[in-house]
């Protein structure tokens, strides 16, 4: 082997590709996990109830993040635990190559994505990508699922998003209408409603209503 491809690492030698590659996977570990978990649906649905809510600086902004992040490593358990048995685990006794370990990786998070993915949303991508639909459809190109996940996981979080704002926006309604028979049109009407609009989450369990929903909103 060329010894200019190879660096030393802690004593070892390291081809320069294999390091190229883990580098890559390195910097791409948030893309993926935005892209190919259900981080997506979480962080935008919780931003959705900060701002229904009418309170924009709390939850602050890494508190949500770290909400979903935790909520996705819950809710991706079972995936990454299929991917550590039949993928990383015969990978570290040296069973199988990289590629047979990235091969077998793939598989349960695709099924994954499938799953969550909605019929309409997977063949239109299909049919943009000139791909011909297989039988079975997890032996589609990431290329074509992702995109096909992306889609269909923001369509959903904004008709969350829309479905929470209903009950904060009739809060404010009434209480607009209140102020304006009262003649008090001086007064700022989203002053008025926060207390209640809190008190009406509160009331309601709100954030285990929404942490419980979220999870049960995903299909494996």
């Amino acid at each position: 082997m060329n010894t200019d491809a190879l660096i030393n690492i802690n004593g070892g030698r390291v081809p320069t590709l294999e390091l190229f590659l883990i580098l890559t996977i390195i910097s791409l570990l948030p893309s993926i996990l935005v892209m190919m978990t259900s981080f997506t649906r979480i962080i935008i649905v919780l931003s959705f109830t900060r701002n229904a809510l009418g309170v924009q600086q709390s939850p602050p902004n890494m508190v949500l993040v770290g909400i979903a992040l935790f909520l996705t490593l819950f809710i991706m358990d079972p995936v990454i635990k299929d991917v550590n048995t039949n993928a990383y685990q015969p990978y570290v006794r040296e069973e199988i190559n990289q590629q047979e370990a990235l091969n077998r990786a793939t598989v349960p998070m695709k099924r994954f994505m499938l799953k969550q993915t909605k019929t309409d949303t997977l063949n239109l991508f299909i049919d943009m990508s000139n791909t011909e639909k297989p039988e079975n459809i997890e032996e589609l190109p990431m290329t074509v699922v992702i995109p096909s996940f992306m889609t269909s996981e923001l369509e959903r979080a904004f008709t969350a998003g829309f479905m929470i704002y209903l009950p904060f926006l009739l809060v404010d309604i009434i209480v607009s209408s209140t102020l304006m028979s009262m003649g008090m049109v001086m007064l700022p009407p989203a002053m008025i409603s926060l207390p209640f609009k809190l008190l009406l989450f509160v009331t309601v369990n709100g954030w285990e209503l929404l942490f419980s929903n979220l999870v049960n909103s995903f299909h494996y």
